[in-house]
């Protein structure tokens, strides 16, 4: 099951980043470089922290298959996203959840303080969005005030309160995930910021 939400969340991040580039009108090439590395991008940054190289997706191709895949399911059906701002919140907000739990099993396998396996999963979660949003000259999203890294956060600390109670690790994942997806649907139905700092400070 880890393995599928991992390529789930490879697909999701893929696809949350074909709809971001065709926002910003990229041409085909620029659509999948954009694709690639918000799929892949807090994933190595996490790898080449914990000294795993090479990094993930270059010792198992499938990630690259997916990416693909997903690159050329969005381009498609790019017609029928009609709504790409809630098609991209949508993956977006599953590859959050999923990436979470990728960054925090990491950790646990080279047995970090549950702390750091929190940061790492944040990492994975949140750090190929940033590099989408920058590259599509956009201020990240975890550095506006809307509530995202918090997010994996929380659902780290529920990771580990869940396996201090020794639940199955596919719950874990299942009600984790689940947490993480639905604190950020509620987030922003009902529009939960957190506090800016000072007048033009963004949280």
């Amino acid at each position: 099951m880890f393995y599928l939400l991992d390529i789930i969340g490879t697909m999701a991040f893929a696809i949350s980043g074909v709809l971001t580039a065709f926002h910003k009108k990229l041409d085909p090439f620029g659509v999948f470089i954009i694709a690639f590395v918000t799929a892949v991008g807090g994933g190595t940054l996490r790898d080449m922290l914990i000294g795993r190289t090479p990094v993930g997706w270059m010792q198992d191709l499938n990630y690259v298959y997916v990416i693909i895949l997903g690159f050329l399911l969005a381009l498609i059906f790019r017609k029928k996203l009609d709504k790409l701002r809630k098609s991209l919140f949508l993956f977006d907000t599953i590859g959050l959840g999923v990436f979470t739990l990728i960054g925090l099993e990491k950790g646990i396998e080279i047995e970090l303080h549950p702390i750091i396996c929190i940061a790492l999963g944040t990492m994975t979660a949140c750090f190929g969005g940033v590099i989408r949003d920058i590259l599509c000259n956009e201020i990240p999203v975890i550095f506006r005030r809307e509530i995202y890294a918090t997010i994996c956060i929380i659902g780290g600390i529920v990771f580990f309160a869940l396996k201090y109670y020794k639940l199955s690790d596919d719950l874990i994942y299942l009600i984790t995930s689940l947490v993480i997806i639905s604190i950020r649907l509620l987030a922003v139905k009902y529009k939960w910021y957190l506090p800016t700092i000072g007048k033009n400070v963004i949280s």
